[in-house]
């Protein structure tokens, strides 16, 4: 069956970070894009991806930044479809320079909807995180800012093209900079972990989960959504236990010779996060493995197939049973990631 991506000439914004790189690789090996464009400014990483990537002879590297709208604009120039998976997303590092995550993750995306629009691309998809519901931290408070854009850009665009949406993720497991990698540096390095809080929850999602919303997404978007995946609660004391687990064993040292240190929240970083808010449930469509909330200029949800209204108000991981330890073990395994 042919897709949407098939013979089409893409640009991935982002491309070298975790998102942006499982996004690449999956159009690659099961789509058939006519050209896909890497755009970041990530030197190294992108001569990392040409190593991998060497059999692949419709892939171009651009280096530039979201920031620098004409180097995007050039960038954009033949484009169909646009993946922007740019950002600032490292929590305490917005706390302490909150203006560059303005720069990134709200001007950045200003820059990729008016270039988009001024290219006439077909479609625009936008990378959030759950940290934009109710935010209590700079990177969250960009992201949705960030998200608000994209909505009202589908309803001020002038015509029928770019057909904007966002997808709303939770933690990626293994991501650059995540919690799973560190555990396992910090206990191969220093025999202990550093855990923020032992009844901490998170929503978490594999890699694999994250790209395959994206790429749903993009075919299913009409304009304006938010597309946010039904993912399951992690308690992080318990995700400790399993690494803590399997590293010990892998290292040949006794688990209780790893430490724990709970240090508490950082700046900005709450206890619980949400996948939605009260009001954004109200409007919302629910299908059997995802969440649509509609922009508040119309509402498409009874265009798509097999939709439903949302049955409950209360998307928050405090009140979600987490995974037990053996699925999540069974998860990261599941992953590679252990």
């Amino acid at each position: 069956m042919q897709s949407i991506f098939d013979n089409k000439s893409i640009l991935v914004i982002g491309g070298t970070g975790t998102i942006g790189d499982g996004i690449v690789k999956k159009l690659l090996k099961e789509h058939n894009p006519h050209v896909v464009r890497i755009f970041s400014r990530d030197e190294y990483k992108q001569f990392v991806m040409q190593q991998e990537l060497a059999a692949y002879t419709n892939v171009r590297y651009l280096l530039g930044d979201v920031r620098d709208k004409e180097r995007l604009y050039r960038a954009m120039k033949g484009i169909d479809i646009v993946f922007d998976a740019a950002a600032l997303k490292h929590v305490p590092a917005c706390e302490y320079n909150p203006f560059e995550a303005v720069k990134t993750n709200v001007l950045g995306t200003q820059n990729v909807i008016e270039t988009a629009i001024e290219n006439g691309v077909e479609r625009v998809i936008y990378t959030s995180s759950d940290k934009a519901v109710s935010p209590t931290n700079t990177m969250g408070a960009t992201k949705l800012l960030a998200e608000r854009l994209i909505s009202a850009a589908d309803y001020h665009k002038g015509g029928d093209r770019p057909i904007f949406c966002a997808v709303r993720f939770g933690n990626v497991m293994g991501s650059r900079g995540s919690v799973i990698p560190l555990f396992q540096q910090q206990i191969a390095q220093q025999r202990h972990i550093t855990l923020t809080h032992t009844d901490m929850t998170r929503f978490m999602m594999s890699l694999s989960q994250a790209v395959d919303l994206t790429l749903k997404a993009a075919s299913m978007a009409m304009g304006g959504e938010i597309f946010v995946l039904k993912m399951p609660t992690v308690l992080l004391s318990d995700l400790a236990s399993v690494i803590i687990e399997t590293e010990s064993s892998k290292l040949a040292v006794p688990a209780d010779d790893i430490k724990t240190e709970v240090t508490g929240l950082r700046p900005g970083e709450k206890m619980y996060e949400e996948l939605m808010s009260e009001a954004e449930a109200e409007r919302a469509w629910e299908t059997e493995g995802m969440f649509i909330i509609p922009p508040v200029t119309h509402d498409n949800g009874t265009h798509y197939d097999g939709v439903v209204k949302v049955y409950s108000k209360d998307y928050s991981s405090e009140n979600k049973k987490p995974l037990t330890k053996e699925e999540l073990y069974r998860l990261l395994q599941q992953e590679e990631l252990i």
